[in-house]
């Protein structure tokens, strides 16, 4: 449990972070609240040879109103995003997602943008952004790129952030009034979601994707095509594993989660919360 030596290095902006990952390539990481990568270099599954503390970049820390669509800064904290009135307002299941993450502490420390970064199938924010519609803004040194939510995920603990670049902000679409749900279930309060769903609906449109259902976050298409179509609601949750991918481990089998993910995406989208 104790990891592998390394230099730390604190960047006081975007610029300098890109500037010092650059400078020591793959074997630098970016450091922000640190709940996902110190557990890593504990266990000495990843044990990078420098890490760039980004936690004190305060101009990546803010929540804004910009027309049709929120903007988030990647530090912002899970609970400014948890209790932001903007967010409150104009998407509230993200802000419900976010209430959901860890505990407190966690919530305090953690970060929006590492979370995503992070890339873990397991983490309700991936997920929740991934319903959305939402955009990734990202910077290198080669200039500044939007990824879309559906083109960020690639792989177990992988993304498509190339290796000297960093999620700087989150653009999410407003919901506009359309009802929401995020259903998780979980062994004990605090635990990782054995199924998650994070799902909006407004009219013939929806938005659902799962937590925990595959090596990345799964959005469930062909449920919104089916309610596109107008199915029911209920036609339309067994869809919900469709594009799933889900594995037994010691915590469910693989069938289980199927189980589950049709009832959470049933119960998500009858939501009333608007």
């Amino acid at each position: 449990m104790i990891p592998a030596p390394f230099d730390y290095k604190r960047a006081s902006s975007a610029a300098e972070a890109i500037a010092l990952v650059g400078e020591y390539g793959e074997d630098a990481k970016f450091l922000a609240g640190g709940h996902s990568l110190l557990p890593l270099m504990k266990l000495r599954l990843a044990q990078p040879a420098v890490l760039v503390d980004i936690a004190r970049i305060t101009d990546l820390s803010y929540i804004r109103d910009a027309g049709d669509h929120i903007a988030i800064g990647a530090l912002t904290r899970h609970m400014d995003v948890e209790k932001s009135p903007i967010v409150l307002q104009h998407v509230p299941l993200l802000a419900n997602a976010a209430s959901h993450v860890g505990d407190p502490q966690v919530r305090h420390r953690g970060t929006i943008g590492g979370s995503i970064a992070h890339a873990d199938s397991a983490s309700d924010l991936p997920a929740t952004t991934l319903a959305l519609g939402a955009t990734y803004v990202v910077q290198g040194p080669n200039g500044v790129r939007e990824i879309p939510a559906n083109e960020f995920y690639v792989g177990f603990l992988e993304s498509a952030l190339a290796p000297d670049e960093m999620l700087t902000e989150i653009r999410v679409p407003k919901m506009n009034g359309a009802t929401w749900g995020f259903q998780k279930f979980n062994r004990r309060a605090q635990d990782w979601a054995i199924v998650g769903v994070a799902a909006w609906k407004r009219g013939n449109e929806s938005g659902v994707a799962l937590v925990n259902m595959g090596s990345v976050p799964v959005l469930a298409s062909s449920v919104s095509q089916a309610i596109a179509s107008g199915a029911s609601i209920a036609e339309a949750a067994e869809l919900a594993a469709s594009e799933a991918e889900p594995q037994s481990d010691l915590n469910a089998s693989a069938e289980y989660r199927v189980h589950l993910a049709k009832v959470l995406v049933r119960r998500a989208l009858e939501s009333t919360n608007a």
